[in-house]
């Protein structure tokens, strides 16, 4: 296919997916936003109040980066997976498929997608966040950069388990057992300076505790962990994982049973 080709064939899985994104706002959009103000009253108000603050920032302000953040992760791996396997269960992957389209055309179209619901989804919950507390964004583009690779990260991720999924329920099963645990031992509620070994040491191979913390120092300009390192290993799991989802569709794993 010419690349003029490929462009309409990505124009079209990306116009669908964000049209999908539309069509049920009141399923892809609100419930996140109503999520995270509890957050915000319960962790942010109540919590916050006796807890003083962080690094040199009020609790409010440190958790928010953490809980936009989450709600980026959350949704873009949320979207693509619950969209890719639809695809699945109602067989018309198979027409994407059989058409000359290239597999990295229909990867990037349904990452595409997830992204813009997860960047959605954190604008919503950030612009939430400004009635509780001041923010002042310190490196914009850290900030820019981190939120994309972030939601392109567990987009792929999303679509991984989406293409090995058999059920409704395994689409459910990562999310509770893997993704939920990874998020909330993050560091999205607090510094992990506070922890003590070996739990300090174990949240280091946590890799969302780096998406948080350069999310972090793109809003706040502080972090736990390096910076760089951050973003060299959120550009390893792009990697590894495009890699890997792109291997399981010239296999058709999970797509021709």
């Amino acid at each position: 296919m010419s690349a003029s080709i490929n462009m309409v064939a990505l124009g079209t899985i990306v116009r669908r997916e964000v049209s999908r994104i539309t069509r049920i706002w009141t399923q892809t959009l609100i419930p996140p936003a109503i999520t995270m103000t509890l957050y915000f009253v319960i962790f942010g108000k109540l919590v916050g109040s006796r807890i003083g603050t962080m690094h040199g920032f009020t609790y409010m302000q440190y958790i928010v980066p953490g809980l936009v953040m989450m709600s980026i992760i959350t949704n873009s791996y949320g979207n693509i997976s619950s969209s890719f396997f639809g695809a699945k269960f109602q067989r018309f992957v198979e027409e994407m498929l059989v058409s000359p389209m290239p597999n990295w055309v229909m990867l990037s179209g349904y990452v595409i997608g997830a992204v813009v619901r997860g960047v959605v989804v954190g604008a919503l919950v950030l612009v939430i966040a400004l009635f509780f507390t001041d923010l002042h964004i310190t490196h914009w583009a850290i900030t820019f950069f981190s939120v994309l690779l972030g939601a392109t990260v567990f987009s792929l991720a999303g679509f991984v388990n989406a293409m090995f999924a058999k059920k409704f329920d395994d689409i459910a099963l990562v999310p509770t057992f893997v993704l939920t645990p990874l998020t909330y031992l993050g560091g999205v509620f607090y510094s992990i300076d506070l922890l003590g070994e070996p739990w300090h040491t174990m949240s280091q191979v946590n890799p969302i505790l780096y998406m948080v913390n350069a999310f972090r120092y793109g809003v706040l300009g502080v972090s736990d962990v390096d910076v760089v390192t951050a973003f060299a290993v959120m550009l390893a799991f792009v990697v590894g994982l495009t890699t890997i989802a792109l291997v399981l569709l010239r296999r058709g794993a999970g797509l021709r049973s």
